[in-house]
């Protein structure tokens, strides 16, 4: 049974567009079918992603991947959209990481200070960011937990912790998952073994179904192949948490279901 959760707040800060499809679509579709208001914070535009498809003359990638955003917000719904302006650092040693305004030269303060504003303007109670490891180690990711941290510090919001059980992928999804080539790209480990994870998130097919259209929406950086039909659930129907404070509205979805006890 979805439960009632209108009058909450949930803000989830990510990094790059794609990875609120990618890793909590289905997060945030269910908590807008049950009443909440999702508040959507984005560290960067994505800028060194490049685009796999012709940009429109004049239009520059920022500019494609913001409006591919706007889409997949619209399909998960999302209740308001905010971009924080860094810049995408690219991966680990690259040259991007050296430029003044990437995300990974940031003050996380800084930057935590606006998204804790943000977060007592909206009266969000729970902030969802990325883990101490970044998911899989990007740059941008483990800044995005920085900033993310400090603002559920500042603010006194329970966190939940993004990140992917590596176990289950092993088991269930063999290469099939976008983390897989994320981490070869970046030649870093990824996720967490199944204990260190507090919460599992699931959905209905049709909840399922928006996800991966909020997936492909992102067509600059992914083609519908990328995440096949076939096999998609297996790759994309859980999505997991830790959990740093006391259970919050995520708990309170209807098929979550704890895998181990809160780390703090």
């Amino acid at each position: 049974m979805t439960p009632d959760l209108s009058g909450h707040t949930v803000l989830v800060l990510h990094a790059h567009p794609d990875d609120e499809a990618i890793f909590s679509g289905l997060t945030l579709r269910r908590l807008a079918d049950a009443g909440a208001r999702t508040v959507l914070v984005l560290a960067t535009a994505g800028e060194l992603g490049g685009s796999r498809v012709p940009l429109r003359p004049g239009e520059t990638v920022p500019e494609r991947r913001i409006a591919e955003l706007e889409r997949a917000a619209a399909l998960l719904g999302v209740s308001r959209l905010v971009l924080l302006g860094g810049r995408d650092s690219g991966l680990p040693g690259g040259p991007g990481t050296a430029h003044p305004r990437a995300l990974a030269r940031a003050d996380p303060l800084l930057l935590a200070r606006r998204v804790a504003e943000l977060a007592d303007e909206e009266g969000a109670a729970t902030i969802v960011h990325d883990d101490e490891q970044g998911i899989y180690g990007h740059p941008d990711h483990v800044a995005a937990h920085r900033v993310g941290a400090l603002a559920a510090e500042l603010t006194g919001a329970t966190a939940y912790r993004t990140t992917v059980d590596r176990e289950h992928l092993h088991v269930s999804a063999r290469d099939r998952h976008l983390v897989h080539g994320a981490a070869r790209a970046a030649a870093t480990p990824f996720g967490r073994a199944t204990v260190e994870i507090a919460l599992a998130v699931t959905g209905t097919a049709a909840q399922l179904d928006v996800k991966r259209a909020a997936i492909v929406a992102h067509e600059s950086q992914l083609a519908p192949d990328d995440v096949p039909v076939d096999g998609f659930a297996a790759a994309y129907g859980y999505e997991w948490y830790r959990r740093s404070g006391p259970p919050g509205v995520l708990d309170r979805l209807g098929n979550a279901h704890l895998l181990a006890a809160p780390r703090t």
